[in-house]
Parts: C-alpha cells; structure tokens; sequence
C-alpha cells in the first residue's frame, strides 16, 4: 500500500506538472513568491524546462535532428539575475552548420496586482564567434527584478545525429520540473548514458511514424535536364522515450570538486547503430579499442603525426649535444615548448597541420602534442600519444569519439610511463598543467593497440615552511619566512606569479596573511624548474596576538593559520577532488618577550585517519624564552571517494581547531 501510494502521488505530481509545460501561463501566485519552498537560499529555480528531440528527413540531406527547448524560471533576488542571460552554442563548421533561432522570449512582472509583460528587444540577441567549428546565440532578457517570471524557448536543427545534445535534470539552481523527450526512428540505435545519483523516471512507447518529402528526379534526354517531382512518404517505427525529473535539488559547489557536471542528475546519447531498410548494418564505437583506432586514422589526427619533412635538421642539430635517453626527452620536449606557443584551443584533431603550427609557431594542442611525439619518435624514443579529456570536459565514463578534447604525449620507459605536455611553458615530464589531470587517459600505439593509462599523480607535492618569530611586549611579532615548494605546488605558483609584477604580489600576500607587513622580499627558481620555488621574507604582524589582563595569547603558526573547513556540507555524494596529494610542513621558532613565561602551551596530537589516507602531527615545546612548534598536515591520495567525505571532514576540523589553539603567555611574578 504504501508503494501504490508513492507511485499515485507521483503520477499526479507529474501530471500536473505536464498541464504547466506551456509558455505564457504565469500565475499571480507565482510572481508573489519570495523565496523557493525547498531552498529558501536559491536565487532563482527553474519552474519547468522540457526538451524534445524530433528526426527530419530530405531526400538531399537525408534525416537531421530538431531540439526544441522551453524554459521558465524564477528570479528570486539579485544574485538570481544571471539566469536572464541564455547562451546556446552550435557549430558553424560548413560542413555540419547547425541552425539556432529564440521565440517566445519574455519577463513578467507583478505591478499594482497585474502581470506585465516585456518582449525581448532587438538589441537583446546577439551572436558571438567562440572559434572557427562554434558559434553561440545569446539572448538578455529585459526589465527582470527580484521577484520576475522569465520565460524563453529555443530550437537547434542540426545535422549531425551522431551524438544527441546531453540533456542536465539538475543545474546550479533548483529545478522543480525537468522532462526530455526524443522520437528516434527504428533506423538508429542510440547508446543511452545517465550520470548523477538521481535517476529520472522513463517512459517508453512504440508508434508508426510517417514522413512526407519531396523526391526529385533528373534526366537529360537529347542533352536537355528535365527536372520531375514527385510526393514521397517515408513510413517506420517510432520509439518514443520520456524522462521526468521533478524537485531536483540545486546541485552545490564545494570545495575541490574538479566538474559539478561530471555528478549532475543528466543523460546522453551516442548513435551505436544504423540498420537502414535493405542495407548492412553500419555500428559505430562501442568500446575504447575502436574508439582509439578511429581516432588514430584519422587525417588530422594520424596522417598528421606520421609528417616528419619539416623539422628534421632542427631536431638533428639539437640531437648532437644530447647523449642519454633522458636528455633526449627532456631535450625535445624543452624545445617544443619554447618554440612553438599554445593558442589555448583544445581538441585532439589539428587545426592547420603540424607544419604550419612549426613553421607559424603557434598551433592547438593536437598540433603541439602530436608534433612532440613525431620528433621522438624520429630520436629513437617510444613516443605514443594520449587521449584524455579535461576536468572541464567531465571524466571520459563512455566509449565514444567526443569523449575525449585533448592529447599529450607518453614515453613509455623500463620505469614507467613518462607523461608530456608542450602546452606549458612550466610543465615538467610527469607535471602536466592541472587541466590534465582527470581519472584515466588512453594511449595509442602505432600498431592499434591501446593502454588505459592512470592520469593521477602519485608523488606528494610539498610546500615547507621555515618561520623565525621575536615576540613583542606591545603585541606584535617580527621574524622571517622561508617557504619552499615543489612539483604541482610549484608547478601552480610558477603559473600565477612567474613574471607578473612582484609589487602586486607582495601587496597580495600582505592581505592574504591578515594584514602583515613585508619587507626584503627575494624570490629564487621562477625559471628554473628543476628546482624548488623558494622565496624569502621578513615580515612584521599586528594582528595576530591579543593582550587580554596582562596575559598575550597568540597561535604558534599566527597568520598561516588555517581559520576554517572547507568541508561544510552535512553529506556529499561526488568524490573529493584535491588535483594531487600534498604535504605542508612548518618549523617555527619563537622568541617571548622578556618578562614573559609561558602559562600554556597546546598539547602534542598525532591525528591518521583510517587506510592511511591523511595524516597531521603537532609536536610543540618550550625551553627558557623559546618556543618550538613542528607541524605536518599532508593528504596521500589525489581523489578521495565519497565514502570518507565524513572521515576527511572530521580530519580537516581536527586540523582547524587544532592550528587555532592558542598559547598563553604571563608576566614573571616579580
């Protein structure tokens, strides 16, 4: 009984939801409502949205894909107003040229008891050239408040119905109603892939379908053309699928999470099959292995790798002061990175051709990382390309040539695999730009053979800290810095501060560490990336010590202390994504001020969690005036599974309240 109950609720639920899937219904109810009934923190929920995908047949163009979308949303405060802004993206490739166009574009408005209307405007749409394949149809809609309706629908005619576009149940914004429908003719077998931890519900039925279309026939009796016509129909079986989503709750960002999209409630499609009336059936990838070897004989991707005319007597110059296997790797892969600049567009397919990218020097990430490889190749080097796709891509979950958006380059070695990407000027071999690291790549060789390659670093990247603090009788504390960092931690600075201005820098760091004052700042290793970043400072903080009755108080780490969690969430159900494993370490001197014994020091903690996946240790003493703090807080795994989120938040409070602790100083009884 209570099954029957559920399911009767949400069978009315969705009804009457559906009777709401037109645009132009807005309620007084609806505008008068301030905040979400689920969310009341939501700027804005989307009411309704649908899509529904429709096939077309011409006799030139054969069968094209049509989306049409409708959305209705609610702006509850300010914050909300960037959801008046709609963006679609198509490609403008000629030979896939897609076709977007907005109707039906409005905001409503509650004035004196009545619903006013405002049309989108002329200036209110406009076009955007993102690169040379895409193009995107954007739309401002006009006079939204706190408290409008905004409503919109858009269709995309499309050619290419290889990959049905990825239909989200769930966005940044609670979704109270989400339906997606597609009428797939019984010609095309789609594989359907759902991601996220809510699963929609779906409905599936079977109806004969029939399209009408004009056939167009040509002769040329006695050299003249005479055009005939005729009305054809094209009759099969339709398949018609549903899925409903509703209340969909607001999918939250949190701290290291590498793609929200990657755990959004979605679904997408990727054609498998075709078995047309009287032909062979046509299939398509289906797992990695095909996948890859589609890729590689492709003429922008292997045909491109294959060119070696233009390079050459470079590389042979270069080769003559290199002796070892690892000069020569490092040697290539420095020359490649200095010489030919990324233009920042991804994709594992070249643009121009390697050639041009060498001889222009500038090029995409194919023509870059494919350029890497062929010049190893030609040095005797096992050099074989990578497919990956980028934390902003999501994780490659399913066999399909858009999987991927990327490639670098793999040497594989007696010692393991040694990872290159030229894109970055302070990447090293096995230090790819985050960007990269994302779960699992594939290699591919030149005999088609595939590896499954783990793009996850192993190695801890350390960052270590060397403080000398005088304390001061009027509370304030002097001393001097030294901080050191290595691989991605140096690998990240180096990225944001290696060339920019030190004064900005500086001012920078004085307002990240609450205030302090630096002076003789000295930095070493910007551009020498085989060794550590190491910078150097002395500074002066007033803000970090209290004087409370004659007593001082003050954290041992003073302005490096870590103030909160970054884990809030009561329960998290994606992966905790941290890039890398890592480890910081502080040794720390303190000189008291004369006058002054300590009256408390925090105690000592070893703090591990469970299968050794983090681990802090605090060790303090006191000597005469002097005061000693050792301190390491490291986690060893890049990823940890939502399972441990409880664990790693309960670890990271310890850290917290821990580094927080204060130590008390009083006067010497006289």
């Amino acid at each position: 009984m209570p099954k029957l109950i559920l399911i009767v609720f949400f069978t009315i639920s969705c009804a009457l939801h559906a009777q709401k899937l037109e645009l132009g219904k807005v309620t007084i109810a609806e505008l008068e409502e301030k905040q979400h009934p689920k969310d009341p923190t939501a700027a804005a929920a989307v009411l309704f949205e649908s899509g529904e995908v429709n096939f077309n047949y011409t006799q030139s163009d054969g069968f094209s894909m049509t989306l049409r979308v409708k959305e209705k949303i609610k702006i509850y405060n300010k914050e909300g107003y960037e959801y008046a802004n709609a963006a679609v993206q198509y490609v403008i490739n000629s030979n896939y040229r897609e076709k977007v166009a907005f109707s039906d574009v409005a905001t409503y408005n509650l004035v004196d008891g009545k619903i006013i209307k405002a049309k989108l405007k002329s200036d209110g749409e406009f076009e955007e050239k993102v690169n040379k394949d895409w193009g995107k149809r954007k739309i401002s809609l006009p006079n939204v408040k706190e408290g409008s309706i905004i409503e919109y629908e858009y269709t995309i005619t499309s050619p290419r119905i290889g990959r049905l576009r990825d239909w989200n149940f769930q966005a940044a914004i609670p979704v109270n109603y989400s339906e997606f429908k597609t009428y797939i003719p019984e010609y095309f077998i789609y594989n359907v892939n759902q991601r996220g931890f809510i699963f929609p519900k779906v409905a599936v039925e079977k109806s004969n379908k029939k399209i009408n279309y004009t056939y167009r026939d040509g002769n040329t009796p006695g050299g003249t053309i005479i055009h005939s016509a005729s009305q054809e129909s094209l009759e099969f079986t339709e398949t018609r699928t549903t899925y409903t989503a509703v209340n969909m709750p607001a999918m939250k960002e949190e701290a290291f999470v590498n793609n929200i999209k990657n755990y959004t409630s979605g679904i997408s499609h990727e054609l498998s099959i075709i078995k047309y009336p009287n032909s062979s059936l046509k299939t398509f990838s289906s797992d990695w292995e095909t996948v890859t070897k589609t890729i590689y004989k492709q003429d922008d991707f292997g045909l491109e790798l294959a060119k070696t005319g233009y390079f050459e007597s470079d590389i042979d110059a270069l080769l003559r002061e290199l002796k070892t296997k690892d000069e020569i790797i490092k040697g290539i892969f420095n020359y490649v990175k200095s010489n030919v600049k990324w233009n920042d567009d991804y994709g594992y397919s070249c643009d121009d051709g390697v050639k041009a990218a060498y001889k222009n020097k500038t090029g995409n990430v194919a023509e870059i990382n494919l350029m890497l490889t062929a010049m190893l190749r030609y040095a005797q080097i096992d050099a074989n390309p990578v497919l990956i796709s980028t934390r902003s891509n999501g994780v490659a979950l399913f066999p399909n040539v858009t999987a991927f958006n990327y490639v670098i380059t793999a040497v594989e070695t007696e010692n393991g695999l040694v990872l290159l990407d030229a894109t970055e000027k302070y990447s090293l071999p096995n230090i790819l730009p985050l960007r990269d690291l994302n779960w699992m790549g594939r290699l591919i060789r030149k005999d088609g053979t595939s590896l499954l390659v783990d793009l996850i670093p192993k190695n801890l990247s350390k960052e270590t800290n060397y403080m000398n603090v005088v304390l001061k009788q009027e509370g304030t504390a002097e001393g001097k810095i030294r901080r050191q960092l290595t691989d991605y931690e140096a690998f990240d600075f180096r990225k944001k501060y290696a060339g920019a201005n030190k004064d900005n820098y500086i001012e920078e760091l004085e307002n990240r560490h609450n205030a302090i004052e630096i002076s003789d700042y000295s930095r070493d290793n910007d551009f020498d990336l085989l060794k550590p970043i190491s910078e150097t400072y002395t500074f002066k903080s007033s803000r970090d010590i209290e004087i409370i009755n004659d007593k001082i108080y003050f954290s041992p780490l003073l302005f490096l202390c870590t103030k909160e969690n970054h884990f809030k969430q009561e329960k998290r159900e994606y992966p905790v994504d941290f890039g890398y494993p890592s480890e910081i370490k502080y040794n720390i001197n303190i000189e008291i001020p004369e006058g002054y014994i300590v009256e408390s020091l925090p105690k000592p903690i070893n703090l591990v969690t469970g299968d050794e996946l983090g681990a802090f240790k605090y060790m303090i003493a006191n000597n005469g005036n002097k005061i000693q703090l050792t301190l390491s807080s490291g986690v060893n795994a890049a990823i940890v599974p939502a399972d441990y989120y409880d664990v790693l938040k309960e670890f990271y409070q310890g850290v917290v309240d821990k580094q927080n602790e204060k130590i008390v100083l009083i006067k010497k009884a006289n």
